[in-house]
């Protein structure tokens, strides 16, 4: 049985879906609850270990997400996101869990160097983050491998995800907002650079880089890098959504100088996991129809 936390966020409800496609057993946690399989609660509460079934895989995805709200609120942040970890941690072990999933970020490995590339074996330095964000997903980290030293579970593995795009009413990333600003506006300012890139990567992709995550046989800690197949830039995705939507609005680049680029690298996930992106930024633009387009 797989329990997934967050179960009704963005990804937590793709990734629903797409066990509820294979035909695999799953159960959710939420603090709200639209879905019948999910159960309302929160991760910090004692209480949530009756609701984890004995052994089986657990996906922890819960958490304040958006940089802004943990920089608002850096306590509340850091007592979701650690606090709820911890508390998940032991009720994990008092349940018998077997694998342990954690929903990490590329933002762990801080300030980069445009020409550096992240990969999984780097060592991480608290003094190179700047976000509230990045610096409870590192915590978390932190704490898996602790349990995974002490033989806690079977399996612990940490996702860093990339820069996740997909059809979503809010929360937009990037993507959504350039690929919205296209449809409906005359003209498109960018802050920065069209030359900053990112590898985004869509939901789907994200959904089944967990999946092949859950199902790997291999024991002890690991950490993975999910993130899109290549750099892409801020300036491919307004001229892919141009193509798309048939517009051509002016565009404004704020500071043309001012390139930022973070390039985390997934050739471990693609060996070890059997995982590639399979979606391409038109057909992921494409599928932000259904939620950006109206």
């Amino acid at each position: 049985m797989i329990t997934i936390t967050g179960s009704e966020s963005f990804i937590g409800s793709r990734l629903a879906a797409v066990l509820d496609a294979r035909g695999e057993a799953w159960t959710g946690i939420d603090t709200t609850a639209r879905h019948k399989r999910t159960q309302r609660a929160d991760i910090r509460d004692s209480a949530v270990a009756d609701l984890l079934p004995e052994g089986g895989t657990l996906i922890h995805l819960a958490a304040v997400s958006r940089d802004s709200d943990c920089r608002q609120n850096p306590r509340e942040a850091f007592d979701v996101n650690v606090g709820g970890t911890l508390n998940l941690l032991d009720a994990a072990r008092r349940r018998g869990v077997r694998r342990f999933l954690f929903a990490s970020s590329e933002w762990v490995y801080g300030e980069v160097a445009n020409s550096e590339v992240q990969r999984e074996d780097a060592p991480l330095d608290a003094t190179r983050l700047v976000s509230e964000y990045a610096l409870t997903k590192l915590a978390g980290e932190r704490l898996l491998a602790g349990a995974a030293r002490r033989g806690d579970f079977s399996a612990v593995t940490v996702l860093r995800f990339g820069i996740v795009y997909g059809p979503r009413p809010a929360n937009w990333s990037a993507v959504e907002m350039l690929h919205d600003a296209v449809l409906h506006k005359d003209v498109v300012e960018v802050k920065g650079s069209l030359s900053t890139a990112r590898r985004f990567i869509h939901v789907e992709d994200i959904c089944s880089g967990i999946v092949a995550a859950a199902a790997l046989e291999k024991t002890g800690f690991a950490v993975f890098n999910l993130s899109g197949g290549r750099l892409i830039t801020l300036g491919e995705v307004i001229e892919e959504s141009m193509r798309l939507c048939g517009r051509r609005p002016r565009v404004i680049e704020g500071q043309p100088q001012a390139v930022s680029v973070r390039n985390p690298d997934n050739a471990k996930a693609r060996a070890e996991l059997d995982w590639k992106p399979e979606v391409d930024l038109p057909r992921g633009l494409a599928t932000l129809r259904q939620a950006v387009a109206i």
